[in-house]
This record gives structure tokens, sequence and C-alpha cells, in this order.
């Protein structure tokens, strides 16, 4: 897989940080990856992320968030949807509801990159990039 599917990596090292219960987690950055992580910190499932200038592309350091004592995993869920070789793009109303509602989805739009509840409320489609959980 490799660097052909960034956002895919980005899931996989985050899904495999979470699971090592660590504290951080560096990704090569993008702006699209920036995008997500403001998301993923918006609807409170990492606790913080940035983007460290290294002078060549940049890492995107994110923080990932644990409850209580046991360090119990906030994300249980990272799924990548869309892929390079096939891409799934969805109208407003064909936007799927993750574990009825629980989770989230993050759609690339002509009107930036949101969660599926945001796309459904202004009726826009778009490509679904992954679901969080």
């Amino acid at each position: 897989m490799g660097m052909t599917d960034p956002l895919a990596d980005m899931l996989t090292r985050m899904r495999n940080a979470n699971k090592a219960k660590h504290e951080k987690v560096d990704i090569p950055a993008s702006t699209l990856k920036a995008h997500i992580a403001r998301i993923l910190k918006d609807e409170g499932y990492i606790k913080n992320y940035k983007v460290v200038k290294d002078g060549k592309q940049g890492i995107l350091r994110i923080y990932l968030k644990y409850e209580g004592d046991t360090k119990k995993q906030v994300v249980s869920g990272l799924k990548i949807i869309s892929k390079p070789g096939l891409r799934r793009y969805v109208s407003a109303a064909d936007i799927p509801l993750v574990l009825r509602g629980l989770g989230l989805s993050i759609l690339s739009t002509s009107k930036g990159v949101m969660t599926d509840k945001e796309a459904r409320k202004i009726k826009v489609g778009g490509e679904l990039l992954c679901s969080v959980w």
C-alpha cells in the first residue's frame, strides 16, 4: 500500500498508535489530512493536532485521546472508504449513517471537507473519504 494512498496510511498509523496507547502519532502532512484532523478534534475523537514544519512536506502530529485510568480508546474504528482506484461519491441523500449516527463519515465536497452531518444539513454530496466511530 505505502504512499499510494496517503489517507489510508494516516488511518493505519492512527489505528496502530491508538492500539499501542501512544500519546501522539506523526504522519506526513497534507492539507486534506489537516482538515480531517480538525474534524476529528472538533468531534472529540482526538485531543489535538499540529503541523510541524520540517523543511519538507511537514509533519502532522496527532495527539490521541483516551478515557479514564484504563486509557480506553476514544476511537474504536477508522475505516477508509474512497480509495485511489475506487473513488466513492455520494449524493447528499445517499450519505450513509455510521453506526446509526453514533459514528461519523468525513466527506470531501465542493464546499470543503466536512462531516456527514454537515453535508446532510447543507444538502451537499461529495467523495466519501472515511468513517470514524
